[in-house]
């Protein structure tokens, strides 16, 4: 298989406030589109850190102020979730209930990753590659503590809080998935079908057991 690198144009910034600060962002993103459109075009074991570098018209020494690694590159949007859900939990109405405080954070969410061009090939190589998917996973402890912190500043039982992390998680994870498989335009259509099933099977547990 022939892989023809296409190197980028280098980020131009030209605003004068935060010149810097603008110029790394504009130069992590570029590290990051790079890296994954290679993963997916030549596949994450194949392709090395040099030739990311190359794409994204930086150098190896360079490459490394902003990423650790290949699988801290994959992470990415694991710690960029976390961010994103601190933020929705923090925007919700205060008056929200659990169940719509948890309807508003996921959908939101899920809008957000859905609108990334790049989300969907993130998925298909986490899902291509074990080795991937397991560096995808990796920050997810990480992150854990924040996505619990959002949390806790909204409701004051421990365990409630445990309860709407994990149903966050699961519902975004299994949204995402059936958003992909089935090519939905609408996220929103993927995170009622999780709601539907998920209630479905909540009242079945409210039938005596046989």
């Amino acid at each position: 298989m022939t892989v023809t690198l296409v190197k980028r144009n280098p980020p131009v910034e030209s605003a004068p406030m935060g010149l810097r600060a603008k110029k790394r962002k504009l130069t992590k993103a570029a590290i990051w589109d790079a890296a994954i459109d290679l993963f997916a075009e030549k596949g994450f074991d194949n392709t090395t850190i040099d030739e990311i570098a190359a794409a994204a018209w930086v150098s190896r020494r360079s490459f490394f102020r902003y990423f650790q690694s290949k699988n801290d590159l994959m992470a990415q949007p694991i710690a960029s979730m976390a961010n994103s859900l601190a933020k929705a939990v923090a925007s919700c109405p205060q008056s929200a209930a659990p169940a719509d405080l948890l309807r508003y954070v996921v959908l939101a969410l899920a809008r957000a990753s859905a609108a990334e061009p790049r989300t969907a090939k993130v998925m298909e190589i986490a899902a291509k590659y074990p080795a991937a998917r397991e560096a995808l996973l990796s920050r997810m402890a990480a992150v854990q503590s924040q996505i619990d912190a959002a949390f806790r500043r909204r409701c004051k039982d421990p365990f409630l809080v445990q309860v709407l992390c994990t149903l966050t998680l699961s519902t975004l994870s299994l949204s995402a998935q059936h958003w992909l498989a089935n090519g939905q335009r609408d996220i929103a259509v993927s995170t009622r079908k999780v709601y539907s099933a998920i209630a479905a099977v909540v009242s079945g547990l409210d039938e005596p057991q046989r």
